[in-house]
């Protein structure tokens, strides 16, 4: 898979474009959709912890390779 970055970019701008062109009470919905899925997220990380992943930092300390 190949991937055109300036393709990639040009595509993002027009998306961007896209919603700035919306509705302001477009949105309004299109935030508090994304809010209740945050909150869903959230809520279901909390209630399972198979979800977190940790990971040891000091193997990425100084000197460390």
């Amino acid at each position: 898979m190949s991937f055109d970055f300036e393709k990639m970019l040009e595509r993002k701008r027009a998306y961007r474009q896209q919603l700035a062109d919306r509705p302001i009470g477009e949105k309004l919905r299109l935030l508090d959709a994304l809010c209740e899925r945050q909150r869903s997220i959230r809520s279901s990380a909390t209630h399972s912890e198979s979800t977190v992943v940790r990971e040891d930092t000091d193997a990425y300390g100084p000197g460390k390779k």
